[in-house]
Formats: C-alpha cells, structure tokens, sequence
C-alpha cells in the first residue's frame, strides 16, 4: 500500500511537540464520512476529491451498526474492509467510531424493556437515533459485543488514527424514566448516600411535604407529578444520568484500550450547548477531549458564543490541545431557521477554533446526504458538487492549514479565568425558583461578550480549581457553591486576587439546601454584605443604576447603567456600594458593591446587566486587578496570543467586519508569508495568524 504526505505517522511533530493524534503529524482535516449512504462506485471518487481537499482524517462507522451487525451475533465486515483500504490507499487517516448511538431494529423489536421512556412515562418509538435505555443490560451487552468486534478486526489497522465511542453520548436520550433506570438510580444513590437511607433523607430534606423513604424500593425517578417534584431528587437524578451515559462510554473505552493498545480514545462532546452532561467529569476519563460546535445561525456575533465554546473545551481538556471533531461548512438542518454561512465565514468560523486551542477542522459531513433527516444539513462536498462556493472555500481551508503548523503544541495565553458548573446550572434551572428569567447561559454568555468586546482572554475553570495564576476571576452565576468552592474563592481573594460575583450566587449547597445566616450564604463573609431579599423584576420591568459619588473605583464615571429581570436589598457588611439603584424595588440602595479582603477585592453585581452595561463595572474591576486591555482594536477583531515552550509567540487576529482594518501589530503572517511592520491590514473577513 502506497503513503502520500497526507498521511504521517508520528509520535512528534518537527518541533518536538506531541500532539494529540501521535499517528497524525499534521492537523487533522476532514469529517465524518458515511460511505453506507452511497454505492461502491462512488468511493474512489470520495477519496480523490478528499486529496484534492486536504483532508486527512474522517471519522467512519458512526451510524453503521445495522450494516456492520445485520442480525444479532451476526457481523459483515467486507465492506468495511474495503473501504478502508480504499481511504488507506488514499492518504486518509480514520477515526474509527464505535456505532453503538443507533441499536439496529432487531434490538428494538428483541428488546422492547430496552427502549427509551419520558418523564410521563411514554415509552419512545425508533426511526431516530439514541432511541434507548443508557441504563439497560441489553444495550451493555450488544453495545460491548459490537465494540469488541471491531476492535478485535481493526486494532493493527494502518489506516487507524483514532477511536471514537459512540455519538454525542447523551443528545437525544438524556434521560430515562424506565423501571430499569428506576432501578440504577437506586443503585446510584446508595453508592452516593453511602447505603443510608437516613442521610439520603436528610440529603432530600424529605421531612417537606411528608416524603421520608422507609425503604430504597420506595423511591422512584422524578416522573412527572401534580406540583413540583423535591429538587434534591431531581438533581441527584441529573447527576445519575449523566454517570450512566459516563458508564456506557467507560465500557467501550476499557475494550478498545485492552485490544488496541497505544491508539487514543475519545467521544464527541457537546460542550456549552448540552446541559445535561457534566463534561467536568468527563474530562479525565477520555484520551482527547474532542467537541462539536454548531452556530446559533440567528444570534448576531455568533463568532463570539463560538469562541466561548472553543474556550470552554479548552479548559475541559486542562488546556490541552482538543478536537473539532464536527461543525458546519454552512447551514444546519435543525434549527428553525437554518441560515447559511456567508462567504469567508467557514474558514474565520474554522481558524477561531483552531487560534483557541483546536488541533483539527473536522466538519459533519463529508458528501451531502440526499435521504434522511439531515439531508438539508450542509456539507463538505454539497449536492451542487465541485462547483459549488461551499467545495471552493473547503479546498481553500484545506491548503490553508499546513502553513499553522507551528501552532501545533502552544497554548493560549488568557487573561481571566470564568467560572462554569454543570451542576450549578442544573440547580439553577430547577422549577420554583424566585424568577423563570434566571438563566445560567444567557449570564455566561453576557460576561463572557463583555471580556471578548474587551479584547480578553478567557480561561474557564471549575469552582474548586486553582486559580492562583488569575488576575481576575469572574463567576455569572454559582447559584449552587459548596463550602470547598467558597474556601478556594476566598484564598484566591486573600492572596491578591480581584473577583467579580453576579447575583443569586452562594445560595445552595450541594444539596440544594440554603446556605445558614442569610444569603449569599457562602459567599457573604467574602463577598462583605448581606443580601435581605431576593426583588425580581416584571417582565419588561428595568432600575436605573448610577455611580455613588463618594465611591473610590471608579465604575459608571457618572453615566447611568440599566439592569432588568433581577434587583436584591443588599446591605452592605464592610463592603463598600460603588454603584446604587435609582429606582425600582430596591431605590436607594446598593447595587454594585467591593470588598477589600487581605490583599485582594471581591466585587458584587446584584443586577442583570446587558454586555454594554458591563462596561464600566468590568473597567473598575480591570483596575484592580492591574488587567490593561488593548487599546485601539478596530471593532469586530478577535485577537488570541498563543505561547511554545520553546519562545515562540503568536498573535491570531481574525476580522468579523465587512470592511478592511488596521492593527497595530509587526510580524510574519503564517497565512500568506507576508511581513507586516507595524501597522497590520486584515482584509474584510479576513485572518492574519502572526508569528512575533
């Protein structure tokens, strides 16, 4: 068998650096591929066109298991022999996926007890994916079977770069209310409650509304009910569904690791945009962190809810380098209403998450499906073909990529940390909360656009992980803190650093239970105040806010800020009120407020503010913390450093405007090879990646 330069095997690149592939020395380009959709003949043309592309990698099997295991016990491999010689032959890596995210039809029909059922108890039909149990033996066992087969078949397969387990593990069947998950969620609980009912009940404060459980067969899933179901139980049974899909994942990953040794294991995360899985965990337990990120193609500046994800998948991998495993070359098929990409925007869309730590551009798919559910969803090669402006902007990307080679194996430098909890968010989002407007995302996303509109790097980190190398730290919402979390945030205070707290943070423990003394419970001895009563706001009702004239910091400069959907009566308990309400519940009282604790400040942000009415807080806050962001940056430049061990320094700037900017920046465009002396010209839509 032939090999192009496409395919490289190596455990390090020229520089050195491991990768995250150690059998690709290059980054990895291409997408899923599902040959099963299209006969034979078309195959070699698949993979000419992919040299022609640049691609190096596909993922294949995702959805193959009907075709690979047609009838229980009974496997046709000839076809996947063939085609991935044929990809082999070609230059093209694989990244193997086990298919077990659809059971074929046979395991439907042979086990009915297997299928999925919703919260009212309605079992679910098939016809889609995921249509299953996370928690049923029958899945484990044939999901077991299928993996140890391919493994078995193609662990020494030269063309094998990569395993990939399953599919958005958690996307579709998130959560079950079968007699069988019924029962694992008993099982669960006792390995969390330690087999004592008695601190399970006094974990779900079952004493309320007369609930106590006598024995461990009387407790049931959270189905639905006539009010609202206890939100202990509710969040414990989060929290076991997400270790059940983490179960499933574990079983495959144990298979292909014991038959096929020293390949990397990953599965596609869904990071930011998937609720129910906490991907923290996650974390260590795959090879490679790899992530899907899909536009939300009618936000305006979606760019930056996608540099947020990529950020967010970067601090997930440890801020090691990670995998595009899937985004789109235009429109989706999904949402509801499904825009197109405009010209340029893939390949700025592709090289913002490769500039925030991505080591491939991988797209779903590689040939646009002509049947099925996803035949509006675009792709690499579109029904228009090589014609098309999508396959000329794919093949444009595709010989873009080897000239950033050398970004392989640096790492972002950031600015300021951000906090984010999964289950802080679940905990959040629970019924009967003080206000259906409190959103866990919708804050991230707003603190989060204020740091990117002010030309800042984010590291997002959990609320029990260091956060010694921060200068600012910034928590939208911690609603649900435990005493670990609010110790590791009031070190990081003491020891100099400069934290910013949003409102209803500090409120619950782990268990949903209020914090004693008063809220924000945890957090009140850091944060210096009191907060006497939660005041949410009617819809569309806002309050003023302004500067308080005697205040040291800074914030507002005198101009008015307006928040909406939340105010609190805040009394202050050695903080100092920087910003007041001028109207509403609250008039009169403090709004923003600091604290100096040892040698640091912990500000308090008791409003929902817009990322425009962030400004002046997050400017005083900037202050403190000693952080000066860049000044003069034409509007709608995204900007990443990025460091090597080895001194290396780069700085990627990429122009979401429709006109061409001036940069103040000197050095060599990795892009085109051009030198640019201190003033840099990014064309509109364009990228410069500069090596200093």
């Amino acid at each position: 068998m032939s090999q192009t330069p496409h395919l490289l095997v190596a455990a390090e690149d020229s520089a050195g650096r491991a990768g995250p592939l150690p059998r690709l020395a290059r980054l990895a380009y291409g997408g899923d591929y599902n040959p099963e959709q299209w006969p034979e003949s078309v195959w070699a043309e698949d993979v000419e066109l992919m040299r022609v592309a640049g691609v190096n990698l596909v993922s294949v099997g995702i959805f193959a298991w009907a075709l690979l295991e047609p009838a229980e016990g009974q496997f046709e491999f000839g076809w996947f022999d063939r085609l991935l010689d044929l990809l082999h032959d070609g230059g093209i890596g694989v990244d193997l996926a086990t298919p077990t995210a659809v059971p074929p039809a046979w395991f439907r029909r042979r086990h009915p007890e297997a299928r999925l059922v919703d919260r009212h108890g309605v079992p679910l039909g098939g016809g889609a994916r995921q249509s299953f149990c996370p928690s049923s033996p029958a899945y484990a066992e044939a999901s077991a079977r299928i993996t140890e087969q391919l493994a078995r078949r193609y662990a020494d397969h030269p063309a094998l770069v990569l395993w990939h387990s399953h599919n958005e593990y958690g996307g579709a069947n998130a959560l079950c209310y079968c007699a069988t998950s019924a029962e694992a969620f008993r099982d669960w609980l006792r390995d969390r409650h330690g087999d004592d009912l008695d601190r399970l009940n006094a974990a779900w404060g079952t004493t309320f509304w007369g609930q106590r459980y006598a024995e461990w067969a009387e407790i049931e899933p959270p189905l639905a009910a006539p009010t609202s179901v206890n939100p202990t139980q509710q969040l414990d049974f989060l929290r076991f569904s997400s270790d059940a899909h983490l179960d499933n994942f574990r079983r495959e990953r144990d298979i292909l690791h014991r038959l096929s040794p020293g390949v990397p294991v990953t599965t596609n995360f869904m990071i930011a945009n998937c609720k129910t899985i906490d991907y923290w965990r996650w974390a260590a337990e795959v090879d490679v962190v790899s992530n899907d990120h899909y536009l939300r193609a009618e936000e305006p500046d979606n760019h930056i809810e996608l540099a947020m994800c990529a950020d967010l998948t970067r601090a997930v991998a440890g801020g090691r380098p990670w995998l595009l495993m899937e985004h789109a070359t235009s429109a989706v098929n999904w949402q509801p209403r499904n825009i197109a990409k405009r010209p340029g925007e893939l390949r700025r869309n592709s090289l913002s998450h490769l500039a925030r730590g991505a080591e491939s551009a991988l797209f779903f798919q590689w040939r646009a499906s002509r049947f099925g559910a996803e035949k509006f969803h675009s792709a690499m090669l579109p029904h228009g073909g090589t014609g098309t402006r999508i396959w000329r902007e794919v093949v444009a990307l595709g010989a873009d990529l080897p000239s950033l080679e050398p970004l392989r194996g640096t790492r972002v430098v950031a600015d300021v940390a951000m906090l984010w909890d999964w289950e802080s968010w679940w905990a959040v989002e629970l019924d009967w909360r003080p206000s259906v407007d409190l959103d866990y995302r919708e804050r991230m996303a707003a603190y989060y656009e204020r740091l990117w509109r002010d030309r800042l790097t984010v590291d997002f980190a959990h609320p029990e992980q260091a956060l010694d190398g921060y200068r600012l730290v910034v928590v939208p919402s911690l609603y649900l803190t435990t005493p670990a979390a609010a110790e590791n945030l009031r070190r990081y205070v003491a020891g100099g650093g400069t934290l910013l707290v949003s409102y209803f943070s500090g409120i619950v423990d782990a268990d949903d239970a209020i914090h004693p003394g008063g809220h924000p419970g945890a957090l009140r001895d850091l944060l210096g105040l009191t907060v006497e009563e939660f005041l949410p706001l009617r819809s569309g009702e806002t309050v003023r806010l302004a500067a308080i004239d005697s205040e040291p910091a800074g914030a507002g400069a005198g101009a008015e800020t307006t928040g909406d959907v939340w105010a609190e009566v805040v009394v202050p308990q050695g903080a100092t009120p920087v910003l007041s309400y001028l109207d509403g519940p609250a008039a009169g009282g403090p709004a923003v407020t600091r604290h100096a604790l040892g040698a640091g400040h912990a500000w308090y942000v008791s409003t929902r503010l817009t990322a425009a009415g962030l400004a002046p807080v997050l400017r005083a806050a900037y202050r403190d913390a000693g952080l000066v962001p860049p000044d003069g940056v034409p509007e709608g430049v995204e900007l990443v450093r990025r460091a090597g061990a080895d001194g290396s320094r780069f700085l990627i700037a990429i122009n979401h405007a429709d006109r061409e900017v001036e940069l103040a920046a000197t050095g060599t465009d990795l892009l085109d090879g051009s030198f640019q002396q201190g003033v840099c010209r990014i064309p509109a839509g364009g990228v410069r990646a500069l090596r200093a």
